[in-house]
């Protein structure tokens, strides 16, 4: 797979903003920039990255993301990480049904999947997971929660996520896990550091 910035974007005097076409573009473009040292920080988005604190010229960077993730010298995803997941949630039922599925083989799908971190935002440790098919998007709730609780597993869009913390929302409830999604005294806080693979699976 080859990665080409389509637009670049200025994002300040030191800093600049890469659209691509897709997550997986994305976040293999900050894999790649990030090992290369392109600058003090990178960020991937769901079809960008930031770069802030450039250490590479536009024309070295742009050599680099034409390389693509095809290239050798770039670095494998992160370990997988296994979620142990209890499905109870109060939309279970509703997915299942959106998918044409029985809850059981709605459970099976999303336990198939290697879902992939593509970056965090909303709250510490919530990370937007990545790996879903187009045909199993499903909309968010017309009017969201106003409480969630902490360690809710859930879906909207093409996305998966888990609440780290109690918290309003608005994404559909599939189950919860016990997991520690953010741990400030952790050397990696966030359990869900974008690159990660993850797999949801029953708990035991």
């Amino acid at each position: 797979m080859l990665v080409t910035p389509l637009v670049w974007r200025p994002a300040g005097p030191d800093a600049v903003l890469l659209e691509v076409d897709d997550t997986a573009s994305a976040l293999a473009l900050a894999r790649g920039l990030r090992t290369s040292g392109a600058a003090r920080d990178v960020v991937s988005g769901a079809r960008t990255v930031l770069l802030s604190g450039l250490l590479l010229s536009r024309e070295e960077i742009g050599a680099l993301a034409e390389a693509g993730a095809a290239s050798t010298d770039w670095p494998s995803p992160a370990p997988l990480e296994r979620i142990e997941v209890v499905w109870d949630g109060a939309d279970l039922d509703w997915v299942a049904h959106r998918w044409g599925l029985t809850v059981q083989a709605a459970i099976a799908r999303l336990e198939s999947v290697e879902l992939v971190s593509a970056f965090c935002g909303f709250a510490p440790g919530f990370a937007y997971l990545s790996g879903l098919a187009d045909g199993w998007a499903v909309p968010r709730l017309a009017r969201p929660r106003t409480k969630v609780p902490a360690g809710s597993v859930a879906v909207a869009d093409r996305w998966c996520g888990i609440y780290p913390r109690s918290s309003p929302g608005g994404w559909r409830l599939l189950g919860h896990t016990t997991a520690v999604l953010w741990d400030a005294d952790r050397s990696t806080p966030a359990l869900l550091a974008p690159g990660t693979r993850v797999r949801l699976c029953g708990a035991s």
